[in-house]
Order: structure tokens, then C-alpha cells, then sequence
């Protein structure tokens, strides 16, 4: 029977207390964002991640030795499993979406745009993506 090295990871939250002299809440942030300072910091083992495979390989204590065996997405990190999933999901509602508009607009007497999605509506999700607020962190000193 042949033996396999898996390496599987989790992902171990490291937190900090500290304090900071601020204007405002949003500064504070922003100077806890930026700190480097490691000392303090500790462990939070209660909220660590799921295991997830993360390397396989053929033989006994084979870890980067070799050919690596590809790690199957069922048992690869949670989260990149669901963004996998949205991802594909919200390709197949823009599929069925641009299938669907043409004929009714046609039955509204409108006309279809090729791709089924207007320009404002392009335009609204990429704005989606990544909002900048007034206030927002990335304005702060």
C-alpha cells in the first residue's frame, strides 16, 4: 500500500492590544493598521481555522521532494472554495441573463445590447468592487 506526505495548514489569528493617541477613531485605525511593533501579540488558538490540504505527496516524509500530487478542491480552504463557487454562479446568471433580455426587449419593442448588461450597469459594478467613502481610510493622513 503506498504512503502519501500531506501537508495540511489552518490559519491562526495573532492579535494585539495597544493603545494610541488619536484625533479621531479612524486615525487610531490607521495607526493600528501601519504599526509594525510585534511585541504583545498573542495567539488566539480557540479561533483558528479549518485544517485544509494544502500538499500531497508520494512517499514517506516526501514534503517538496518530488512531484507534488494535485490536492482536489474538496479538500482545499474553505473560502476559496465559495469564491470558486460564486464566481461560477455569477457567470451563469449573467449567461441566463444576456439569454433572457434580448427577447424581452424585443417583445417591449426596446432594443438589446449584445452583451445583455447596459453601461451604467457596468459601470455600478465595478464601482462595487472597491467603494472609497468619504472618511475612508485611505484619505486619512
Amino acid at each position: 500500500m503506498p504512503q502519501f506526505t500531506i501537508e495540511t495548514t489552518f490559519h491562526l489569528p495573532v492579535f494585539r492590544h495597544s493603545t494610541y493617541l488619536a484625533e479621531t477613531p479612524d486615525v487610531a485605525c490607521r495607526f493600528a493598521i501601519e504599526d509594525t511593533d510585534c511585541s504583545g501579540q498573542r495567539e488566539d488558538c480557540e479561533s483558528s481555522g479549518e485544517a485544509h490540504v494544502t500538499g500531497i505527496w508520494e512517499g514517506a516524509g516526501a514534503a517538496y521532494r518530488g512531484q507534488a500530487i494535485p490536492v482536489h478542491a474538496h479538500f482545499g480552504e474553505a473560502v476559496q472554495r465559495k469564491a470558486a463557487q460564486f464566481e461560477l454562479m455569477l457567470a451563469c446568471s449573467r449567461s441566463l441573463s444576456a439569454m433572457l433580455r434580448p427577447a424581452d426587449r424585443r417583445r417591449r419593442g426596446g432594443s438589446a445590447r449584445p452583451n445583455g448588461r447596459s453601461r451604467a450597469a457596468k459601470r455600478s459594478s465595478r464601482a462595487a468592487r472597491d467603494p472609497v467613502e468619504p472618511g475612508d481610510a485611505k484619505d486619512l493622513p
